[in-house]
């Protein structure tokens, strides 16, 4: 584990953690068994079918286009696409090099089960595959998402004698297997690059990196850094360069084990060599702060990105909002909510919900935050935002606690409206605001409203409250009213009108 990187031995690198796994084998496909000749039959790459071989090949290839679905909503296609299917079905097909070139643009166009398609009738045309042409198939293997049949055809291509593929097609499959969790195939892969001399980039080695990462292995990932930062110091190849990439792998993965402080060390030394960190790394850094419990600190980050030229986007913010508003750190998070709409950022719908809920619980004990609740609340309906029952009920509150009782009223009657169920507690507040200021038409609507839906929803407290300001004003009729509307939905207010 401490020797350097050889440069052009891939095989030779010491795996960063040792495989426990056993010995795979892999049974070819008979997709793959393309003699150096002609032969007179070829398996389907997709339905496995044998296909005989007609002297009206061309016709075959056009009968397969336009009745057997190899170019279903052709018009929805790209005309590059609707050229190269042009160029099978008038037969345009005379080179072994044609073919790779359609085969080819096929894969590049996404097309990549035409492209299979295409590649199975490969004998009809009387060729026999070459280095290109299985390269080609490997890379329309990885955009099937089927990393293993590509591995397989990579063996079968470096078995058969076939020049070896380019670094690019290495990589790519490596990419793959890494994403899909897959770490033994993918150093079996880079083992492969050696044994056919083709030098990895850095690139291929990022890709490990990652794929280390994904499967919890950061320790090995960081050795494996530090064995890549030995040997480019060593031998100043340039291929073999960490780049803000390989930093950024290595950082997500002690992000996400909870080891933040180490991912900024690796940030620092990153600049330090005159790399200069990206987006992603400082996003990176943000969600582990986020994860650790530590969104306070990523106002320094923030901060850093500024002086270092680097604007935040709007993942940076909402992860930073995010962790604040997680860990209960509010009046940062309005902070950041500021800040965000000032730069032009829109706060998603469920984050303006959750900073609306934080802002309003937090304002029964700091009453300052009561005008940046109605702020928010206020910028959420302008968007049309829609706004859940729990932000609803607690802004509401919130209008109440700050004598804005008219607003209180208007909204808890549009929330009725909208067949939601407001607690007890919401309605209670309401209308003990109401009464103490005297506006008793309102309070007996919002009773009359609640009631004609469930009066399940009202307490005693409500009717008391209100027996009891209308007794003040000496709205007798108005009390017994009150009490009768009571009585008759099962509920026996403390509270009786005057006689």
């Amino acid at each position: 584990m401490n020797s350097p990187l050889p440069r052009a031995s891939p095989s030779s690198l010491p795996h960063p953690f040792s495989f426990q796994f056993p010995p795979s084998s892999f049974n070819f496909t008979s997709l793959l068994l393309v003699p150096p000749k002609p032969s007179h039959f070829i398996i389907s790459a997709t339905t496995n079918q044998t296909i005989t071989p007609s002297p009206y090949s061309l016709k075959l290839n056009s009968h397969l286009i336009s009745k057997d679905g190899f170019l279903p909503n052709e018009r929805y296609r790209s005309k590059s696409v609707k050229d190269l299917a042009g160029s099978i079905k008038d037969g345009n097909i005379e080179t072994l090099a044609e073919f790779n070139h359609l085969f080819k643009g096929l894969v590049l166009a996404d097309e990549v089960d035409l492209a299979y398609k295409l590649y199975s009738t490969l004998s009809n045309y009387d060729f026999s595959a070459d280095s290109l042409t299985f390269s080609i198939l490997v890379h329309c293997c990885c955009k099937r998402n089927d990393p293993m049949e590509a591995k397989r055809v990579l063996e079968h291509m470096i078995e058969s004698g076939f020049e070896s593929p380019k670094v690019k097609t290495f990589t790519q499959l490596i990419n793959l297997l890494c994403k899909k969790g897959r770490l033994k195939q993918a150093f079996e892969v880079f083992e492969i690059m050696g044994k056919v001399k083709c030098d990895p980039t850095i690139n291929t080695y990022n890709c490990l990196l990652k794929g280390l990462c994904y499967v919890g292995k950061v320790e090995e990932a960081n050795e494996f850094l530090s064995k890549i930062k030995k040997s480019w110091k060593e031998q100043r190849d340039g291929r073999l360069q960490p780049d803000v990439y390989t930093y950024t792998a290595v950082m997500d993965g002690f992000c996400k084990v909870g080891r933040s402080d180490e991912a900024l060390e690796l940030l620092n030394e990153a600049i330090e060599m005159g790399l200069t960190p990206s987006i992603v790394t400082y996003n990176t850094i943000f969600n582990g702060y986020f994860k650790e419990g530590r969104p306070m600190e990523g106002f320094g980050l923030l901060q850093q990105m500024k002086e270092r030229n680097c604007t935040p986007d709007y993942v940076s913010y909402s992860t930073l909002l995010h962790g604040l508003l997680q860990w209960g750190e509010i009046k940062a998070a309005v902070r950041v909510y500021k800040e965000m709409l000032d730069t032009g950022f829109n706060v998603d719908e469920r984050m303006m919900n959750t900073l609306l809920r934080g802002i309003c619980r937090r304002s029964r004990k700091e009453k300052e935050l009561l005008e940046v609740a109605y702020q928010v609340f206020d910028e959420m309906s302008k968007r049309g935002c829609d706004i859940d029952p729990c932000a609803y009920e607690l802004v509401i509150e919130a209008f109440c606690n700050g004598n804005e009782m008219d607003r209180a009223f208007v909204n808890l009657c549009e929330m009725i409206k909208m067949e939601l169920s407001p607690r007890t507690f919401t309605l209670n507040i309401v209308v003990r605001g109401l009464c103490v200021e005297e506006k008793i038409e309102k309070a007996m609507l919002v009773l009359v409203l609640v009631c004609r839906r469930t009066s399940e929803m009202f307490d005693k407290v409500a009717f008391d409250v209100l027996i009891n300001e209308t007794n003040r004003q000496g709205m007798v009729k108005t009390a017994s009213c009150v009490y009768c509307v009571a009585l008759k939905n099962g509920v026996i207010p403390s509270r009786k009108p005057r006689r």
